[in-house]
């Protein structure tokens, strides 16, 4: 259990958390001191996940957290939202890219406009929040991306995702060794699959699916958002400050393959 102050004061830039596992992140980590800026392409959402947020932590510390809109596919937008975060927030401790694009379809049915919206949202955006926001930093501060087990797992369906979480893994590893003199760490989040996002929920859109493959987890369980924002707090507090270029996966033991009873049935000999 964290406590009440193990971000206090500092300031963290979430991309894409207007939803899911990154809103998830935001509240975890105002509950812990932290001034919240949320970025989101679409403003009325990201006014949304901010008043969430600020409601969350209303009674523990009374920081707001703001709301800012930019497509990160836009180097320019992103550069006035970073320029927005400072000017309110100041400069900022923790900056994580976490928006993303994804719709399941066989490679031959992926036009190349829809190959490139993902890269582009994914990985492009990826670089573009880190790459501008290094301007924007404090000495010492953690850089999160939240990339996906579609970087190391081979998965039908999912050429654009792989290719693009794939390219974010390779970019965490490369920018740890190039700013680590900086004092600046890189490091990624990849989670399993989790309760209450899009993602499970396509994954496992009925109980009965969600149970079959629950059971096929190590820890026989979905994540919460809990899970990844416990992690993105660890990686941005003083505890995580060793950890560079390393990509964290949260899944309960999902990456390890089948864990079901079937599976690990010993047959007699």
């Amino acid at each position: 259990m964290f406590e009440q102050s193990t971000l206090k004061d500092k300031v963290v830039f979430i991309a894409g958390g207007t939803s899911g596992i990154n809103l998830g992140i935001a509240k975890g980590m105002a509950a812990v001191g932290a001034k919240i800026a949320v970025l989101g392409r679409n403003s009325d959402k990201a006014l949304a996940a901010a008043q969430e947020i600020t409601e969350s932590v209303k009674s523990i510390n009374g920081h707001s957290a703001i709301a800012l809109t930019a497509d990160v596919r836009d180097p320019e937008q992103v550069e006035n939202a970073l320029q927005s975060c400072v000017a309110q927030l100041g400069k900022i401790d923790c900056l994580i890219s976490g928006a993303a694009g994804n719709f399941p379809a066989p490679a031959l049915g992926i036009s190349p406009k829809g190959f490139k919206t993902v890269v582009d949202i994914d990985l492009l955006g990826t670089y573009n929040v880190f790459h501008l926001g290094f301007n924007h930093i404090n000495k010492g501060a953690s850089l999160i991306a939240i990339t996906a087990p579609q970087a190391v797992t081979v998965m039908p369906f999912q050429v654009h995702v792989c290719a693009a979480k794939a390219g974010i893994n390779m970019m965490i590893k490369c920018l740890a060794v190039e700013w680590g003199a900086s004092g600046i760490t890189v490091n990624g989040i990849s989670p399993g699959p989790i309760n209450g996002t899009e993602g499970a929920e396509r994954l496992a859109p009925t109980p009965e699916a969600k149970s079959a493959m629950s059971a096929k987890i190590a820890s026989k369980r979905f994540g919460d958002t809990k899970d990844i924002a416990d992690a993105a707090i660890y990686l941005a507090s003083d505890m995580g400050r060793y950890i560079n270029g390393t990509i964290m996966t949260v899944d309960g033991g999902t990456e390890l393959g089948d864990a079901s009873e079937d599976c690990l049935k010993i047959p007699l000999r």
